[in-house]
């Protein structure tokens, strides 16, 4: 294999590789691509980011996504036809911002891609197959045709295949990229689903815990659709406008999941438009108004995020910065209702640190597909419970001419 490797990917660690990250979130909005620069490997990794650009799904994938995340609306056929699709829309994604950045294809050395997660199945169901798994669509084998150029995907299953949860799978990113010698950096994510990284200061990687608190983006997002008929609470206004119902929160806040210490992760099977439904309801038992359900939601948000620091993390590693990355961070009042929470502690969008908080994965994925060519093990088994670390990813080539 290492034969193999140094015939496929020439370069040095004191080479700088050209590699384009891609990430599809749990919200559905669509593709972040980015250009990264990237030389040595673990300590001594260097990260140029060069371009990035977001890409929006039409409004006919954006459904075609959502319905076959729900299990009662998932034809095979369909699933299978958009495999290939996804991969053609991240062709486009990458030759727009090549062509943004003024740089032909034939200049990508890599790509990393995550592919866009359908359903993620940490732990055995209660009803159907023994197993545990996870579908990420978006054929990488595709894509590296279509781009004539290596691929490295399918991130989660070696882990999950160590018995882990195959998620999350940033931590690496966090430790490695924005661990600090003397401050214990809290990293928080909020896409779809919240999750969190805590790296303690001058850590290790065994040191580093991260798991995922709850819903953020996925049931605002849902609730936004639902009662306003708009694809997501700009700014969090509509939730601003509203007052948040606490007993809701207390209610919903006790029950197992969050109360489950990790390593633990979740997805819209959870967290998705059923469980909005549920916010919606209780609410409205209350004689809670629309404005006052997204309010409910912010708070259960940053209340979940707060309680699982609180619960699993303080104890051991208490924060002295907490770094937000993710579509929330553009959401005022949630960023606000996490400043709340976590006061005098401050909270802040990863641009402080030098990384774009809504590029941040997207450059994670770069990152990688970078270690994979170096044989670097990127799962941490201290957050996914795996048996032993796991090499994330693997190689897609693109057809010998």
């Amino acid at each position: 294999m290492d034969t193999f490797l140094a015939s496929a990917f020439p370069s040095t660690l004191s080479e700088r590789r050209r590699v384009v990250g891609l990430m599809s979130g749990t919200s559905f909005d669509g593709v972040d691509a980015v250009l990264v620069e990237l030389s040595g490997s673990q300590g001594t990794l260097q990260i140029d980011a060069q371009a990035a650009l977001h890409t929006p799904y039409s409004a006919d994938l954006h459904r075609m996504l959502h319905d076959l995340s729900r299990s009662d609306k998932a034809p095979l056929d369909h699933l299978a036809a958009l495999h290939g699709h996804l991969a053609d829309c991240y062709a486009e994604a990458v030759t727009a911002l090549m062509e943004q950045a003024d740089r032909p294809l034939s200049r990508i050395d890599l790509v990393g891609v995550h592919g866009q997660t359908i359903v993620h199945v940490p732990t055995p169901l209660a009803e159907g197959p023994p197993g545990r798994g996870t579908l990420q669509v978006g054929a990488p084998g595709a894509l590296a045709a279509a781009l004539n150029c290596p691929v490295v995907g399918d991130f989660r299953p070696a882990d999950m295949a160590l018995h882990g949860q195959g998620a999350p799978i940033m931590p690496y990113f966090d430790c490695v990229v924005l661990g600090d010698a003397q401050e214990t950096r809290l990293m928080l994510n909020l896409g779809g689903i919240a999750n969190v990284t805590v790296v303690p200061a001058g850590a290790s990687r065994a040191d580093v815990r991260a798991f995922d608190t709850g819903p953020a983006n996925m049931v605002l997002d849902a609730l936004t659709e639902l009662l306003f008929d708009e694809p997501y609470d700009a700014a969090g206004a509509y939730a601003e406008a509203g007052t948040p119902h606490a007993d809701v929160v207390a209610t919903l806040i006790r029950e197992d999941f969050f109360q489950q210490p990790p390593p633990r992760s979740t997805g819209r099977r959870q967290f998705g438009a059923d469980y909005a439904q549920r916010v919606w309801a209780q609410v409205r038992t209350q004689d809670g108004s629309r404005h006052d359900a997204l309010a409910t939601a912010v708070l259960l948000t940053a209340s979940s995020v707060y309680q699982a620091y609180a619960q699993f993390i303080r104890p051991d590693a208490p924060a002295d910065r907490v770094l937000v990355s993710g579509g929330g961070v553009h959401n005022s009042t949630l960023m606000q209702a996490l400043r709340n929470a976590f006061a005098p502690i401050p909270v802040a969008s990863t641009s402080d640190v030098g990384i774009d908080p809504d590029m941040k994965e997207a450059i994670g994925m770069a990152v990688l597909a970078h270690e994979w060519t170096h044989g670097t093990a990127t799962a941490l088994p201290s957050v996914t419970g795996a048996t032993r670390a796991a090499r994330l990813g693997g190689l897609h080539l693109p057809p010998a001419s």
